[in-house]
């Protein structure tokens, strides 16, 4: 066999090969099949603790083009802000996607903001002690004139809570080795504030609230499954 057909005849090979592989690896079970169907409307109660919608106020409106985004991204949202007995207020962000591969991420709220023409700042990590377990968060500050607006969120990718970035991708990678495709939850939380500090406690004691009032596959949908 002359060299040149050897050559082809061993890259057509390593091809096939290489293809398989992927095929093999490509992830198929949907995280979000097995789970069973939910409603994020259904699933966070309007009043809970001190806390209850204020329909007054509605959680930032994003413009049609990144609604648009959005909604090729994610299967639910969820916006509401809720009032307690002294008058504070915190605006709920919740959005849930079914298929959390490679084609479809979350949507971080410095996106989000950004095109909406805040200025986002203070990008920092942090813990947020549930009570049940420490969840990791990332906290933001947005500002937009007038308009300051102090920011908690967190990323739950299949059945655990991530830090967006290196660990989410990592998170979404363990599950793809797997053959699993991990669903995925975007929870926001934030307030109208200039002074970061006391609104983050504030948001704090919020999502402890919140947790507290769900039973347990409730808030394991909304911050996974805490380690022992």
């Amino acid at each position: 066999m002359k060299k040149s057909m050897m050559v082809s005849v061993v890259l057509g090979a390593l091809m096939v090969c290489s293809a398989a592989a992927t095929l093999a690896l490509t992830p198929t079970a949907r995280m979000a099949d097995a789970a069973g169907r939910f409603s994020l409307e259904q699933l966070v109660p309007r009043t809970f603790g001190e806390w209850q919608v204020d329909t007054r106020v509605m959680p930032l409106q994003v413009d049609p083009a990144t609604q648009a985004k959005l909604d090729k991204i994610y299967n639910q949202t969820l916006g509401r802000t809720y009032v307690n007995r002294s008058g504070e207020r915190i605006m709920l962000s919740i959005a849930y996607g079914g298929d959390q591969s490679d084609n479809m991420g979350v949507h971080k709220p410095e996106v989000c903001y950004t095109a909406q023409g805040f200025t986002v700042r203070d990008g920092q990590k942090g813990s947020l002690d549930t009570g049940l377990g420490v969840l990791p968060v990332k906290r933001l500050f947005a500002v937009a004139g007038a308009r300051q607006e102090p920011i908690t969120y967190w990323i739950t990718v299949g059945h655990k809570a991530t830090m967006p970035g290196v660990e989410q991708r990592l998170q979404e990678l363990r599950y793809g080795l797997s053959g699993t495709v991990p669903d995925g939850m975007l929870v926001r939380v934030s307030s109208i504030s200039a002074d970061s500090a006391p609104a983050y406690a504030l948001h704090d004691q919020f999502v402890r609230a919140l947790l507290s009032a769900l039973d347990k596959p409730a808030r394991e949908r909304l911050v996974g499954v805490f380690e022992e």
